[in-house]
């Protein structure tokens, strides 16, 4: 039989572990409902302290307020290998106000969530922009990513949206966001998201140099790379499904990027066979959207064998970038004025 000292102990501690629970649970709460309502990304799902303006921070989280910018009628999306394409150019030779939602080293999963994010605030969008490079070629359905990625900020699911708050990146997130709205000159990145990443190639050396040389001139394998053999496209068949739901009038490029010579496959390889496989995919997806073309970047020219235009075998310079962002605004106007049923 217990003692009257310890059935008092007991309580004590029963009393002491509810009162914790209830603490943990307040200031669980309490924190939930600060960093919701601070929305440390500018997301929109709370708007009493939205700047307008995008705070310093990488592409990743910048998206999530650039993507919903009312001010934007046209969206470029990918990753690197479409970065260098400037949305102030393709909005002067289009009249369509573009923005820059490209993400290094991302591929379909999340361009496809980008994707969705930009229709979500822009239902009628007038043209966007969508780089396919080698990693849309996946046979892999679940369209793995290599780097983290924040599904749960452009997620739809509340629930999603509230479990990302709870992490600690994020929570120092919430109290540099508050730091920067009580600043007295608050520092903003470019609202259009341009990110020339020219100058820190630059930085690197002589593009002359063993570096660079390296990796501009290995020649490509003659097998598939691993994982991109087909038969199946996973990423080409989600691309299908997205465009079929896209409004008629809205003008979807789709660009084949840029790759240096020595690093695009010899005709008749394994490899080649592969590539050829994935763009058929590509283009079937495609005719998923009456108005919507492909802009192929690889086609064979000269500048696709000059060293002085390229980093690497798929990060090029300005020189080539610019006349593929013409290519691309000609290929928006000339959808926009197409027929509703040409393809």
């Amino acid at each position: 039989m217990a003692t009257p000292s310890a059935s008092a102990g007991t309580r004590d501690w029963a009393g002491f572990a509810r009162l914790f629970v209830r603490v943990a649970v307040g200031l669980l709460a309490g924190y939930l409902a600060l960093a919701f309502v601070i929305d440390p990304y500018d997301s929109g799902r709370s708007t009493l302290l939205s700047a307008g303006a995008v705070r310093p921070q990488g592409p990743r989280t910048a998206a999530a307020l650039r993507g919903r910018d009312p001010a934007f009628e046209g969206a470029v999306f990918g990753n690197s290998h479409i970065q260098l394409i400037e949305p102030a150019r393709l909005t002067a030779a289009t009249g369509i106000p573009f923005v820059q939602l490209s993400v290094p080293a991302t591929g379909p999963g999340e361009q496809l969530a980008l994707l969705a994010w930009f229709l979500r605030h822009h239902p009628q969008p007038k043209a966007l922009v969508l780089s396919v490079d080698d990693l849309w070629c996946t046979d892999d359905p679940a369209l793995p990513n290599d780097k983290p990625f924040p599904f749960w900020l452009y997620s739809h699911d509340p629930l999603a949206y509230a479990r990302g708050l709870l992490r600690l990146p994020v929570a120092q997130e919430v109290v540099g966001r508050i730091g920067w709205l009580l600043g007295a000159r608050r520092r903003q990145a470019r609202a259009d998201g341009w990110w020339d990443y020219e100058p820190d190639y630059l930085m690197l050396g002589d593009l002359d140099g063993e570096r660079f040389r390296a990796a501009r001139e290995t020649s490509a394998p003659e097998e598939a790379a691993p994982g991109r053999a087909g038969p199946g496209f996973p990423a080409a068949a989600r691309l299908g499904e997205a465009l079929a739901t896209l409004p008629e009038d809205t003008a979807l490029v789709a660009v084949l990027p840029p790759v240096y010579a020595a690093g695009r496959p010899r005709p008749g390889t394994p490899r080649a066979r592969a590539e050829a496989a994935c763009r058929s995919a590509l283009e079937a997806a495609l005719r998923r959207h009456g108005r919507s073309t492909l802009v192929d970047g690889r086609r064979e020219r000269p500048a696709l064998h000059d060293p002085a235009l390229f980093f690497d075998q798929t990060h090029y310079r300005h020189a080539l970038a610019r006349p593929l962002a013409d290519e691309i605004a000609d290929a928006v106007l000339r959808l926009r004025a197409a027929p509703p049923t040409a393809r």
